[in-house]
C-alpha cells in the first residue's frame, strides 16, 4: 500500500466502527480518531481502513520502552502511546538533551517510525511539549517550564475531557490561563485532580518515572563506532564492562547478586542474558565466568551498536583479608577439612552450578538429629551453615536412597533371618551373601501412641545384601514376628527395599 494513500485503523465501539487512527494522508483530509468509519469515508472516499491491534500495539510499545534503556535506564511505558524517560545524568553521554532527542528520533525514523520528543523539568512538563508543543523535538531550557507551558490548551495537563470541556466554556482555554486564579476557587470548582497536574507539570509535585525494568544503580555501557557482531568482539566488550562495573561497585562498597547484559541491535530489538549469584560478588574474572556459557545466545543480526552490563540486586560487601594458607594447600588435616560456606572458592562453584541447573537445584546436605534414614539428612541453602550440634551418622548406609521405601517379597529361611530371595519390580533376585540386622526402632517422641505394641510394629531390621549378579541392596523388615512381650503381634511384618550400595 502507497504511503500517500489515506489509511485508517479501526475498532468496534458502540455497535459500530470508529476510526483509531489515521495516518497524514487521512488526517490531512480531516480524518481524526473517534470519527465513525462511515462518517470518514464520506469526508474521504478512498480512504482504506485495517482493523487495529491494540494488544500488539501495546506490545510494541514495551519493546519500544525496552530499546531506549539506551538512553537511560529509567524508562518505562507511559499510556498507550508514549515512553517516558528520566534521563538526569545521562543527557552528556549524548552531547546534551537536544542530541540525545535528534539522535533518538533519528534513530525511530530509521525503524519506519514517526515521533515526537520532548524535555523539560517535569514529567507533566515532558508530557505537555510532546503532544501539544510546536516541533518533532523541544528541549524546554531549566526553570522555564512555566513560559514554556502557558501557551498550551488546557488538555496538555492530562485532564478528563469532561473538565478541559468546562473549563473551555469558562474561557480558560490555556495553561496560563490558569496561573492568576485562586487555587481554593480552582479545586472547589473543578475538583483536587486540576490542581495535582497543574502543580505536577510546573515541578511543585513529585511524579517519579517507575522504570521497567526496575531502576539500576549500577551500569556500565560501551557504544560502538560501527556496528559489531562478531562473538570475539562481543566477549571482549563484556569484559570491559564487567570491569567498568566491578570500578563502580568497588567505590560503594557493594557486590553484585544478580547481573544483567544487554546488546541494543541497530534493528531495534534487545538481547539480553542474565546471571545470579548465590553471595555479593564483584571480581571481574567470575562474573565473565558466569557470563562465558550464555553468550553465544547474544545474536547480534546485523550489528549492535550499543552494549550495557548493570547490577539490578546488590548486597553490602566490605574489603576482607584473604587466608594466607590456601584451602586445598600443604598437607595434613588442614588438606582434609570440608570447605567452609564463608569460602571465596565455593561459592562461584555455586554460582557456576546455580547458573547452569538453576539455584534451586543446588543445595547443601547437613546432618539432622534422628536415626531414621529419610530424615537422618536435610536439604539447606547450599551456602548456609548447619546449625545446632554434629548428628553422627552411621557408616554403614548406601550411597542412594529411594524417595520412598517400596515394598518387596522377600522369603527367609527362619522368621526372624535375612532373606534368602526377594522379588522387586517383578524381578527375582537371589541372595548370596547377607549382613544384619541392624536395628531401628521410631522415633518414640513423634508417635501418636508410646505402648510397647505400637513401637514393636513400628520397628525396622535393616540387612545389607548381595545378589547373584554382585548388586548390593539394604532391605528392611518392618515390625516383629510374635508382638512385643504379653501383647499379640498386630499384623505380619513387610519387607521393603530403601536403598542400594555402590
Amino acid at each position: 500500500m502507497a504511503g500517500d494513500q489515506p489509511l485508517v485503523l479501526v475498532v468496534a465501539s458502540q455497535g459500530t466502527d470508529r476510526v483509531a487512527a489515521a495516518n497524514p494522508a487521512a488526517a490531512g483530509e480531516g480524518v481524526q480518531p473517534g470519527m465513525v468509519l462511515a462518517d470518514a469515508r464520506a469526508l474521504l472516499p478512498g480512504l482504506a481502513a485495517l482493523p487495529a491491534a491494540p494488544a500488539a500495539d501495546f506490545e510494541a510499545l514495551v519493546a519500544l520502552s525496552d530499546w531506549c534503556g539506551r538512553y537511560s535506564p529509567w524508562s518505562a511505558v507511559d499510556g498507550e502511546d508514549g515512553v517516558r524517560l528520566d534521563i538526569s545524568g545521562c543527557a552528556h553521554l549524548f552531547g546534551g538533551e537536544q542530541a540525545l532527542l535528534d539522535d533518538l528520533l533519528a534513530r525511530l525514523r530509521g525503524f519506519g517510525l514517526t515521533g515526537r520528543a520532548a524535555v523539560a523539568d517535569s514529567l507533566g512538563a515532558a508530557w505537555a511539549l510532546a503532544r501539544h508543543g510546536s516541533g518533532p523535538a523541544i528541549v524546554a531550557a531549566p526553570g522555564d517550564s512555566r513560559h514554556a507551558l502557558a501557551g498550551l490548551p488546557v488538555q496538555a495537563l492530562r485532564l478528563p475531557p469532561e473538565t478541559a470541556e468546562d473549563l473551555q466554556r469558562l474561557g480558560l482555554r490555556t495553561i496560563g490561563d490558569l496561573y492568576a486564579l485562586p487555587r481554593p476557587a480552582l479545586t472547589a470548582r473543578f475538583g483536587a485532580r486540576l490542581a495535582l497536574r497543574l502543580d505536577q507539570a510546573l515541578g511543585r509535585q513529585e511524579e517519579p518515572v517507575s522504570p521497567l525494568p526496575p531502576t539500576m544503580r549500577f551500569w556500565a555501557r560501551l557504544t560502538f563506532a560501527e556496528p559489531i557482531g562478531h562473538r570475539d568482539d562481543i566477549a571482549r566488550a563484556a569484559q570491559r564492562l564487567c570491569e567498568d562495573l566491578c570500578h563502580s561497585l568497588t567505590r560503594a562498597g557493594r557486590g553484585a547478586r544478580r547481573l544483567e547484559l544487554a546488546l541494543y541491535l541497530v534493528d531495534g530489538t534487545v538481547k539480553r542474558i542474565t546471571a545470579g549469584l548465590s553471595r555479593p560478588v564483584r571480581e571481574p574474572a567470575h562474573l565473565l565466568r558466569l557470563l562465558a556459557d550464555r553468550l553465544p545466545a547474544l545474536e547480534a543480526g546485523f550489528g549492535a551498536d550499543l552494549m550495557t552490563a548493570a547490577a539490578p540486586l546488590t548486597e553490602p560487601l566490605s574489603a576482607c583479608q584473604a587466608d594466607l594458607v590456601a584451602v586445598g594447600g600443604g598437607a595434613g588435616p588442614a588438606n582434609e577439612r570440608l570447605p567452609s560456606p564463608a569460602d571465596p572458592e565455593l561459592g562461584h562453584l555455586v554460582d557456576r552450578l546455580g547458573n547452569r541447573l538453576g539455584l534451586g537445584n543446588v543445595a547443601r546436605l547437613a546432618a539432622n538429629q534422628s536415626h531414621l534414614p529419610e530424615r537422618a539428612v536435610r536439604v539447606l541453602a547450599p551456602l548456609a551453615s548447619p546449625d545446632g550440634p554434629c548428628w553422627p551418622l552411621p557408616v554403614a548406609r548406601p550411597l542412594y536412597l529411594l524417595p520412598a521405601p517400596e515394598p518387596v517379597e522377600a522369603v527367609a529361611e527362619v522368621p526372624d533371618g535375612p532373606p534368602v530371595l526377594f522379588r522387586w519390580r517383578g524381578l527375582a533376585h537371589r541372595v548370596r551373601r547377607a549382613d544384619g540386622p541392624e536395628r531401628i526402632a521410631p522415633e518414640w517422641w513423634r508417635a501418636g501412641e508410646t505402648t510397647a505394641a505400637a513401637l514393636a510394629a513400628g520397628s525396622r531390621d535393616y540387612y545389607r545384601l548381595e545378589d547373584s549378579r554382585g548388586r548390593r541392596f539394604w532391605l528392611y523388615r518392618q515390625g516383629l514376628y510374635g508382638g512385643a512381650g504379653d501383647a499379640p503381634a498386630a499384623a505380619p511384618p513387610r519387607w521393603y527395599l530403601h536403598g542400594f550400595f555402590a
